[in-house]
């Protein structure tokens, strides 16, 4: 019988955790990789029978690769604590990993934002592949690299991701300064170029191009947000270009 892990990564998920383990109780297994949080995530994730392990937190990629060799299944589902499974997606999971026609799977994510799902801010990630030399790479929009075909799923996977506006502003900024660092790394420069452009476009390609507008007041705020994160990230690296930070 075909067997399916899911590796959650977590740090103070204490409010998302339950809810996001109970909507994969069809798996044979569930990892949490957790960061040594300070609240019960810990716990709840142990009583509802996660094997959980604990790492320190350097990037996102390494977390994850740091949990698939202790996986037992055949396959392996990767989702965050603020994800859920819906029903559909779930027999959809099932059937994928039944007809082994791919070594992997894109899942389309539908984010929840100011009490609606964005139907118009929808991202496709591989987050169901095959266990065999699973790696993922980069340090914050983290690509997992799989040797074989990537099918693609038709049902949703929930995404709870922004818990209000002030919240996505703080993540945004976290992300901003891991990516700044890892584009430096890469030998990349910002100019201010960069800095007017690249965020004008951002908001552009979000609220015109991907349909943002049809959001409503949700997907404007949203567009809003993505184009100040990109323009985060810009200055932050020219800040660290310049030794001030």
């Amino acid at each position: 019988m075909i067997k399916l892990t899911v590796i959650i990564p977590t740090f103070n998920e204490e409010s998302y955790i339950e809810d996001a383990i109970k909507s994969v109780n069809f798996a044979d297994e569930v990892i949490i990789i957790d960061s040594f949080s300070t609240d019960s995530t810990k716990e709840k994730a142990l009583a509802l029978g996660c094997r959980v392990l604990e790492r320190k937190f350097d990037n996102f990629s390494e977390q994850k690769n740091y949990a698939i060799p202790y996986a037992t299944g055949d396959w392996i589902l990767f989702m965050d604590a603020d994800e859920r499974v819906t029903e559909k997606l779930r027999y959809e999971i099932l059937e994928a990993i039944s007809s082994n026609t791919h070594t992997g799977y894109k899942i389309r994510f539908v984010h929840f934002y100011m009490n609606r799902f964005l139907y118009h801010k929808i991202d496709t990630v591989l987050r169901l592949a095959k266990n065999e030399n699973l790696k993922f790479t980069g340090s914050v929009h983290e690509k997992l690299e799989i040797n074989g075909t990537v099918g693609k799923l038709k049902n949703y996977m929930l995404h709870f991701t922004y818990k209000g506006f002030f919240h996505l502003l703080k993540k945004k900024d976290s992300y901003a300064w891991f990516q700044a660092n890892e584009s430096i790394r890469k030998g990349k420069k910002a100019t201010y170029f960069h800095l007017l452009f690249k965020p004008a476009y951002r908001f552009f390609h979000t609220y015109f191009i991907k349909r943002g507008f049809l959001d409503g007041i949700p997907g404007l705020a949203l567009a809003s947000i993505n184009a100040y994160g990109v323009l985060s990230r810009y200055a932050k690296m020219m800040l660290i270009q310049r030794g001030l930070k």
